[in-house]
């Protein structure tokens, strides 16, 4: 297999927080105060919303330049939800403030299905860990 993407988590001194290098990028991980953090940067599971809402927007403003679409100003909000049986699910909301289509909406909502983040969660994804 071909690497696509990697990153490396480095603790930072506090209890929950945490450099991220990724490429040229640095980012900051954390947990908010009631989880025992300080939050001085998203938590895990508010990058993993970044990156997928990131995803869909990048790949929604490929999929509409090339079809000639003015899609105007592209908002992705998402929530992950998760109940007591461990259950868990994300949504996902598109918002434009460009007057579409329903046609146009429809094709939107399809790809975003199809984005690469969506179809690896939506998969799954085989995780070994070693010693290092």
């Amino acid at each position: 297999m071909k690497a696509i993407s990697s990153a490396t988590v480095t603790s930072a001194g506090a209890a929950c927080r945490h450099d991220i290098q990724t490429g040229r990028h640095t980012l900051v991980a954390d947990e908010p105060p009631h989880a025992g953090g300080q939050d001085a940067g998203p938590a895990p599971y508010d990058l993993l919303l970044a990156g997928l809402g990131a995803c869909t927007a990048i790949t929604l403003r490929m999929y509409a330049e090339k079809k000639g679409w003015d899609i105007g100003a592209l908002r992705v909000e998402l929530s992950f939800l998760k109940n007591r049986e461990g259950e868990s699910r994300i949504e996902r909301t598109l918002h434009t403030d460009a007057v579409l289509e329903d046609a146009q909406w429809e094709k939107l909502l399809e790809i975003a299905g199809k984005t690469p983040v969506t179809k690896t969660l939506l998969e799954g994804v085989g995780i070994t860990t070693v010693r290092g």
